[in-house]
């Protein structure tokens, strides 16, 4: 089972101006085949059918929470996404539009038209060009060393699409989270490095990074580089999962500083909100009804 926290795992830069395009190449790190919902989808399957939880436990929990926390980068992500199509961020009431002049006439010119007509401004399970996220995309063989290997490429070839990305566009929202996820995507693939060198002898950190080029040329992950972000391996569970310390050991493939597990999560920032968009009806037309309706809510459960 799993609890749940309000909170972003870092507080986004507030959205200067609507940016759908960016938004667009975002998608690839949310839906697109190396995009985090695989991540999240491949070492949450992997943790279902993981044989000998008990005997393999410490591969067992690693696999575990890294899924758990791969929960918070698809969240992340998606409020990135909403930060850059956001209209009224934060805003809870708007002046009424005239649906008739075309108030969304904009959007027709934008990359992906979906973000608008389906999505209502906001992010949806796709890739960078529309394609939609399938379960094809996950891989659990039953092999621990087989699906090891597995992760560790699937992590290395996201950092790939991470950098394309984060060279596509100069948003500070896209930027930032981008450079966040670099340096957790980095903890995730070194993690798996060692664990498949404890398994196998084979000194799998040494390849990395993939691409040959340290986060630390990008300011936004050299910043998470400098608050220790690269090697922290956090434990997202009161009482579970304890024995990832018998992997995560030693010096991180990043700069050779001692590695640790930290008990619970990042302190993070707070959730994103797009806002009332009156030409996407969201939440509604005349929000002012709904909010009432809600007022009535509060006063029944007093």
């Amino acid at each position: 089972m799993f609890l749940r926290i309000d909170r972003l795992q870092i507080e986004l830069p507030a959205p200067k101006e609507q940016d759908p395009n960016a938004a667009s190449a975002v998608q690839a790190l949310l839906g697109g085949r190396f995009g985090e919902m695989s991540t999240l989808m491949n070492y949450m399957y992997q943790s279902f059918n993981f044989r000998g939880k008990q005997a393999l436990k410490p591969y067992y929990d690693l696999i575990a929470n890294i899924a758990t926390e791969e929960l918070g980068h698809i969240e992340l992500v998606a409020a990135t996404i909403n930060a850059l199509l956001a209209k009224n961020p934060g805003k809870g009431q708007e002046e009424g539009v005239n649906p008739v002049a075309a108030p969304l006439g904009f959007a027709k010119d934008a990359r992906n038209a979906a973000h608008f007509i389906a999505g209502g401004s906001n992010s949806l399970v796709m890739g960078a060009m529309g394609e939609h996220w399938n379960g094809e995309y996950v891989f659990t063989s039953g092999n621990l060393i087989l699906d090891l290997l597995h992760n560790f490429f699937l992590e290395v070839a996201a950092r790939t699409h991470k950098l394309r990305v984060y060279e596509m566009t100069d948003n500070p929202v896209a930027r930032e989270m981008i450079g966040y996820l670099l340096v957790r995507g980095g903890v995730h693939a070194a993690a798996y490095g060692k664990a498949l060198e404890s398994l196998t002898g084979v000194e799998m950190t040494k390849l990395l990074p993939i691409p040959r080029i340290d986060n630390s040329q990008f300011p936004e992950a050299k910043k998470f580089m400098e608050q220790g972000f690269h090697r922290n391996l956090y434990r997202f569970s009161p009482e579970d999962y304890k024995d990832l310390g018998l992997i995560w050991r030693g010096a991180s493939p990043e700069d050779g500083s001692e590695v640790v597990v930290v008990d619970g999560p990042p302190q993070g920032g707070p959730v994103f909100d797009a806002g009332h968009d009156a030409a996407e009806f969201a939440p509604e037309f005349h929000p002012a009804e709904l909010y009432e309706i809600a007022k009535k809510l509060y006063e029944k459960a007093k």
